[in-house]
């Protein structure tokens, strides 16, 4: 099949690999850097698998920054733009779904549209009234950044919101392409999807949001927070995995969508959903305050990225603790490699130290969000919560 996806970011390059191995993908976007590294097979987003299909595999890929190339002639049209949280509207910004839908409006109105940006609950139904378009569908993704195809190849569970024929024939391309065979594939309404997309997120934060109150209240009195946790997490109906203490839940998805749930409970009675967006930022004053009781003339910050394996610090939880260090006058410089490969000499004013031996030599503190073998030197000066040396 002919399939057109637009956006390469984890989700779109993700599916762009995965079904490019059996159909013809053009996968368009605005960014001219990222659509000649996609076509020389270098992975614009640091992706151990992506890296490997792309080095290994024979794909159908092709990118493009030409719509009216893109929108000619596909069986699908799969749109994984951003959709970022805006604060003051209390409302994803939906824009780049609409300037996409009304391209292919114009230029091919008939096809069927598949939404993987992650979007409010009711805008599908909102957006089939408003194009005039009834073939429109969403398929909430369920990916880890750094690791976008492994879990496209691996499915946890494939939805799409629709029942209808070209619906059903998606989730069967998707399963296709997995090597997860015996992946449950569920057919529901678009709102109903749209619900779990957000549902399943929000849980995953306040699974996240919860082990790290745990974690306050051990290091407040100077508890074995490993031992504790391990104690907790062998109750099979709690479960080991997400219970890694961290300076707050962050990244693209979890922070926006716990906002964007909570927005849909507006008129709704609730006090979990809510507690649950509290909770990230009273973690990480917490986090700021037992950094500044070591009295640090200067706290390095490691890596800003959201975690290891992903090269994204967009939203990371190690950001909120740099602003609340700095709100009180201390110096804070920054260790991050991705920065340093883009030139840049600070960060939100803080200076971007590129050598690993002088970050480590000018720090008080050192603040890891999770470890790694390149500060084990001088872990003494290291106040990090990562017990388990994983996400």
């Amino acid at each position: 099949m002919n399939i057109t996806i637009v956006g390469t970011g984890y989700v779109g390059l993700s599916i762009s690999t995965l079904l490019s191995q059996k159909h013809n993908i053009t996968t368009l976007d605005i960014d001219s850097s990222k659509v000649e590294l996609i076509n020389k097979r270098k992975s614009p987003i640091e992706d151990k698998e992506i890296e490997e299909y792309f080095l290994n595999k024979k794909l159908n890929l092709f990118a493009t920054l030409d719509r009216e190339l893109a929108y000619k002639n596909p069986d699908y049209v799969v749109i994984c733009t951003p959709t970022d949280y805006d604060t003051t509207t209390n409302y994803f910004d939906t824009s780049s779904i609409e300037k996409v839908l009304q391209d292919i409006k114009e230029t091919n109105p008939t096809v069927p549209v598949i939404i993987k940006s992650t979007i409010p609950v009711g805008y599908t139904r909102t957006l089939r009234q408003k194009f005039d378009k009834q073939n429109i569908y969403f398929s909430p993704e369920f990916l880890r950044e750094g690791k976008a195809l492994f879990d496209n190849l691996f499915p946890s569970r494939i939805i799409v919101g629709g029942k209808e024929s070209e619906a059903k024939l998606f989730s069967q391309l998707l399963l296709e392409a997995s090597q997860g065979k015996d992946t449950q594939v569920l057919l529901m309404g678009s709102t109903e999807a749209e619900a779990v997309k957000l549902f399943s997120n929000t849980y995953l934060a306040l699974r996240v949001a919860y082990f790290n109150e745990l974690d306050s209240y051990v290091e407040s009195h100077n508890l074995d927070a490993l031992e504790i946790i391990n104690g907790v997490s062998l109750d099979p109906r709690i479960g080991p995995g997400y219970n890694n203490p961290s300076f707050g839940y962050g990244g693209y998805c979890l922070p926006k969508d716990t906002k964007q749930l909570r927005a849909n409970y507006k008129d709704i009675p609730n006090n979990i959903i809510t507690a649950i967006v509290e909770a990230n930022s009273t973690r990480k004053d917490f986090i700021a305050d037992q950094i500044l009781k070591k009295q640090p003339k200067i706290v390095g910050i490691y890596r800003l990225v959201m975690k290891s394996g992903s090269d994204n610090f967009r939203s990371s939880s190690i950001q909120g603790i740099m602003k609340r260090i700095k709100a009180k006058g201390i110096e804070v410089i920054v260790y991050e490699p991705v920065l340093s490969q883009q030139g840049k000499e600070d960060f939100f004013n803080s200076r971007v130290i590129k050598k690993l031996e002088d970050f480590k030599n000018l720090s008080d503190v050192i603040v890891a969000n999770r470890l790694s073998t390149e500060i084990n030197d001088v872990r003494a000066k290291v106040y990090t919560r990562d017990l388990f040396n994983s996400d």
